[in-house]
């Protein structure tokens, strides 16, 4: 794996509210083999999940997004589909369903750019509808 410079942009909007943008530039690691990106950076306050390790695997149909620490959760994107996954925080554990509305990536040996629209949902309800878009770059 070799050194990168990560950015991130996400934003959060809840229903009948204005919408949350979060900012974030980190150092992490990348590797690409075989048409699949991998990447890992440690989270931060400013995304509100300090302690936690998150690994991106970029293939061709699928993101899937692992973090480990204060925050525990695998979460697949695969575009048109519906999953659900387990979200684990120290104040207990959830059941969330998320349908992923968009995948859009250029990823290479270099780095590139990934983008998910999806939207989250507890119990069929939809709680949340989010646009996460990851640049990767080498330092």
């Amino acid at each position: 794996m070799k050194d990168v410079v990560i950015s991130i942009n996400s934003i959060h909007r809840l229903e009948d509210s204005e919408p949350d943008r979060i900012d974030f530039t980190t150092d992490g690691k990348y590797s690409y083999e075989d048409g699949t990106g991998y990447l890992s950076y440690m989270e931060s306050e400013v995304t509100g999940l300090p302690g936690t390790r998150t690994s991106v695997e970029i293939r061709p149909d699928e993101v899937i997004v692992d973090r480990t620490g204060s925050i525990t959760s695998r979460m697949v994107f695969r575009r048109g589909e519906k999953n659900r996954f387990q979200y684990e925080t120290p104040y207990g554990m959830a059941t969330l369903g998320m349908s992923t509305q968009r995948i859009r990536h250029d990823i290479g040996a270099k780095g590139g750019s990934v983008e998910i629209d999806y939207v989250l949902d507890v119990e069929h309800a939809v709680v949340e509808r989010n646009r996460f878009c990851l640049n990767v770059r080498e330092q």
